[in-house]
């Protein structure tokens, strides 16, 4: 099985993001330990009436910290299994699909704007963390809230993607493998040049680490945890879209530039609070 698991994982990294793969590779293991577990055998191929059953046990067994999984872990874990699904077909495992769309959960849009965070907040964490003289952290956390990628295509970035002359970045494998241009004011130019001239490395990559050509995820998620116990990186990512209509931005513009597949993403930002929402509530 752990062939299959790293031939899966090869199969997903034609064009799924290193979080993606990731996450569906580990949902998949989760899956034959429960179809181990529940039937004494090991998984050797998909079929229906396993899948129904384990979507069962997903939403009415299966606990997180003491709490049934919500309907986005559910459809996460179902779609890391259809992707299994085709991967199987297409090594002539199997030829049927087993996983089918109708199986994922219709969620309840969310219409309140995700963003938990204001304009201040950012910038005392951004003063704390340059009082501190983390330059790499102050270029990479003021890189996530006025240019907006995702903390790990911001960690893909290549030094050979970024020009501080023009004010433009490329981001290579965004979300679905799609390349995009992101456009840098001059509060990230500032912030990445101060970055540059202290960075001791020969890394390809603009964030590398002592002990890695670039440095690794949850090292940054425990340095934002240093220094608030509200901002994290996707946060920032909430904030900058959310700044970006509040100050002329159209939605199609945002979208862009956030790498948005689908336009209603973006249109949650152009939402108010949940704390406007509740203020207004009060009024009634």
């Amino acid at each position: 099985m752990e062939k299959l698991i790293e031939e899966f994982s090869a199969f997903l990294a034609q064009g799924k993001s290193e979080n993606t793969v990731k996450t569906y590779t580990l949902n998949v293991q989760q899956y034959f330990r429960w179809f181990s577990d529940t039937y004494g055998m090991d998984c050797q191929r998909l079929y229906r009436e396993n899948i129904l059953d384990y979507k069962t046990y997903l939403l009415n067994v299966k606990k997180f910290k003491g709490r049934h999984l919500n309907a986005k872990t559910v459809n996460r874990c179902l779609s890391a299994l259809s992707s299994f699904n085709q991967f199987l077909v297409d090594k002539g495992i199997q030829s049927d699909i087993v996983v089918e769309k109708s199986d994922l959960i219709k969620v309840q849009l969310d219409f309140a704007n995700p963003c938990v965070i204001e304009k201040s907040d950012v910038e005392n964490f951004r003063q704390r963390i340059l009082e501190a003289g983390d330059k790499r952290l102050y270029a990479l956390v003021t890189l996530l809230a006025y240019a907006g990628p995702r903390i790990s295509e911001a960690l893909d970035l290549k030094i050979t993607d970024l020009s501080l002359e023009t004010k433009e970045l490329i981001v290579r494998r965004g979300k679905g493998g799609k390349q995009r241009t992101v456009y840098l004011n001059t509060k990230i130019v500032n912030a990445i040049r101060a970055y540059l001239k202290v960075r001791v490395s020969d890394s390809e990559y603009l964030f590398s680490s002592r002990k890695s050509e670039r440095v690794d995820r949850t090292v940054i998620n425990k340095l934002f945890k240093r220094f608030s116990d509200t901002v994290t990186p996707h946060m920032l990512r909430h904030f900058y879209a959310t700044e970006c209509l509040r100050v002329g931005f159209s939605i199609h513009e945002v979208a862009n530039s956030c790498g948005h597949r689908d336009i209603r993403t973006t249109l949650i930002y152009s939402h108010p609070s949940r704390e406007e929402l509740k203020r207004k509530a009060e009024l009634l």
